[in-house]
């Protein structure tokens, strides 16, 4: 529910949600006793309408999980052990990216990843693909059979990355020109400019992309930023006559509202600010930033100057769970004196994402007409779970419980576009 500028979840305990079996929206939710008797006395007398009942009287039913951060090649060299940020790229990341240049390896890598998300109840996701075109061809393909929407693109680097990696910046620039072409908005599909950061892109390579970026309306622009102190003096050693990290790319017209900044993690007043003015989003990676040992993302800060979203950033992250990414970045906060309370973590989780996104017209809650991606959750999935579960008074409270312990053990079915894409009990 949306008043004024604050947003207040809603819950049915005994809810029922109705989709549109052909074009996978929905058409209303309610209370289950009205809802069952509006459409079965509709199928009956009029005997037009065919009514099929699932009943999950026992769980939880929320909307579909949306990750505004991941790399989907990086799956297999997550929990790598031991590196910082950059050392970590040249010694595990750089290694693992040129093995997909062969349309097997992306293809069969793509297909495990999209399973994993729905696994873990995540049905939207803005997504790194590598440098080859052929890794975003695999990812498109795998999820155009899922219809999951998603959001990806050819990475650009040109430079400060082995030569299996780099890719010139005209030609990188046509790579993703093509993408969009053959990609963008095709179903549920949308692309990204995807410039890797500052350090791995020349100056040249940079203002293509953002020339590229301002010739459309809605193709998304991802990267990153501030996220480590030796990335950000790199930076700075790179691009000497900018104001700052966040300048470069300010610079070359890569900010705006489509544009997702993961991390934002060290940043002055003035880039709060400048992301203040240009309506540029931030994406906070709470198990990336403790497993690289980047720092603590302040976000009450972030949030009074900016839209924030929240992200697994898989495989610097350590789980493709959205649940252990808001446990996570719970603890972040407290580590801050901060507070994140369940009804808010969710909300940032879900419509918050969305809106994050420009998504929020589509996905991100139960409003008719929206698409019904939606997650089935098992609240008693494990025995310490259950448990705890009994002893909870307050809905707060047990979604609090679901938001520390909950993982991918309490997701029994994930449903995209009103269609069942993942079942716990046939995985």
């Amino acid at each position: 529910m949306i008043e004024g500028v604050r947003i207040y979840p809603e819950y049915i305990a005994d809810g029922a949600l109705v989709v549109d079996g052909v074009t996978g929206c929905i058409v209303e939710y309610g209370h289950n006793e009205t809802i069952l008797a509006k459409y079965t006395n509709t199928s009956e007398q009029a005997g037009q309408l065919v009514v099929k009942v699932h009943d999950y009287r026992d769980k939880l039913i929320m909307p579909g999980f949306i990750d505004t951060h991941v790399h989907y090649p990086q799956i297999d060299m997550i929990a790598a052990y031991g590196e910082q940020l950059l050392d970590w790229l040249n010694n595990y990341t750089f290694v693992t990216e040129p093995n997909f240049g062969d349309p097997k390896v992306a293809h069969d890598t793509a297909q495990f990843f999209l399973n994993q998300l729905l696994a873990n109840g995540t049905t939207s996701a803005m997504v790194f693909s590598t440098s080859h075109p052929e890794s975003v061809s695999a990812f498109f393909y795998g999820k155009s059979q899922l219809n999951t929407r998603m959001i990806t693109g050819n990475v650009l680097m040109d430079q400060n990355a082995p030569d299996n990696l780099c890719v010139p910046a005209e030609q990188g620039i046509r790579d993703t020109q093509n993408i969009i072409d053959n990609w963008h908005e095709r179903g549920r599909q949308h692309v990204a400019i995807t410039p890797r950061f500052a350090i791995t892109s020349t100056p040249k390579q940079l203002q293509m992309a953002g020339e590229l970026y301002a010739s459309y309306e809605s193709v998304y622009l991802q990267t990153h930023l501030a996220e480590n102190h030796d990335e950000i003096a790199f930076v700075k050693q790179l691009y000497p006559n900018h104001k700052g990290y966040l300048d470069v790319y300010d610079t070359m017209g890569l900010l705006g509202r489509r544009t997702t900044l993961a991390h934002g993690i060290h940043l002055e007043i003035s880039e709060y600010e400048r992301l203040r003015d240009t309506g540029t989003q931030i994406s906070h990676c709470p198990t990336s930033n403790l497993f690289l040992g980047s720092g603590l993302f302040d976000l009450p800060k972030t949030l009074s100057y900016t839209g924030v979203s929240i992200a697994t950033d898989v495989g610097a992250g350590t789980s493709l769970s959205m649940l252990t990414t808001l446990s996570e970045a719970y603890k972040i906060q407290q580590l801050q004196s901060n507070q994140l309370s369940a009804h808010q973590g969710y909300i940032k989780l879900l419509l918050g994402n969305a809106q994050s996104l420009l998504l929020d017209d589509k996905i991100g809650n139960f409003m008719p007409n929206k698409e019904a991606d939606f997650v089935v959750i098992d609240m008693g999935a494990t025995a310490l779970l259950e448990r705890r579960m009994a002893q909870t008074k307050t809905l707060e409270e047990q979604l609090f419980v679901l938001m520390m312990l909950g993982d991918d053990r309490v997701i029994d079915q994930t449903v995209i576009a009103g269609v069942s894409r993942y079942r716990k009990s046939t995985a």
